[in-house]
């Protein structure tokens, strides 16, 4: 939280806001690294403790440079190394503290196995099916529950992608207002039709026999999931006549 000194309080108030952001902004300034960040993840990384925005007399959260920092160290961590949130929040908390931490080594692994350490250029970060029940903190019952509403699917080899911690996440959370995994079976479906519709784009790029031009899929996918998560966040929004903040 910042503070604002004890002479002139007005105008270091001022100043002091002047420097903070609107949950808007946030999200376009982390978009650049993660593309798929939405302000329903930065929303349950602060109810989950992770971060603590200011809040204005009507409510609107308020994030300060730190803030943004502390959020992008978090999605790096959840991106390349999948670890669950409460390990996050205790390894920033003791970095915080000044304690000398190493970060924790998790995931990457089928159950049972040893972690490795983190390779220099990761590709697909996979979780096995203990790691996200323990990182989403449900039980095996719940999880099938899950499954066989198509809004988690287990890889060929039993893992799963580690997005499956958000959409664990993000599944818990809609339910404590109330909606439940088969009331999200139309979002899966719609999800699949915009996946549907990227792949289609870009399965030209994706058979070429140049490596550049497969490369260049990859990051024509990225970008096109982006638009399309930004596009279905605002048509939402339409639909409901209201207005994030």
């Amino acid at each position: 939280m910042l503070h604002t000194p004890s002479g002139g309080a007005g105008r270091g108030a001022a100043a002091a806001d002047s420097g903070l952001m609107s949950i808007g902004t946030v999200l376009n300034a982390l978009r650049d690294e993660f593309p798929e960040v939405t302000i329903s993840k930065i929303r349950f990384l602060e109810s989950e403790g992770l971060v603590e925005p200011r809040r204005t007399p009507s409510g609107y959260r308020k994030f300060s440079p730190q803030d943004v920092e502390r959020l992008a160290r978090i999605l790096r961590m959840q991106r390349d190394h999948y670890l669950p949130l409460k390990v996050i929040r205790e390894h920033l908390d003791a970095v915080e503290r000044g304690e000398t931490v190493q970060l924790p080594v998790l995931g990457r692994q089928r159950d049972g196995e040893a972690a490795a350490a983190p390779a220099e250029a990761p590709t697909a970060a996979r979780i096995g099916r203990g790691d996200l029940l323990a990182a989403a903190g449900m039980d095996e019952r719940t999880l099938q529950e899950w499954e066989s509403y198509g809004l988690l699917t287990p890889l060929a080899d039993g893992a799963y992608d580690a997005e499956a911690i958000t959409v664990a996440s993000l599944v818990a959370e809609l339910g404590r207002f109330g909606i439940e995994p088969r009331h999200l079976r139309v979002m899966k479906a719609a999800a699949d039709r915009e996946a549907g519709l990227v792949d289609q784009v870009v399965a030209p790029l994706r058979r070429h026999r140049n490596p550049q031009t497969r490369a260049h899929a990859e990051e024509r996918t990225k970008e096109l999931a982006a638009l399309t998560v930004r596009l279905h966040a605002a048509l939402v929004q339409t639909a409901l006549g209201v207005r994030l903040p």
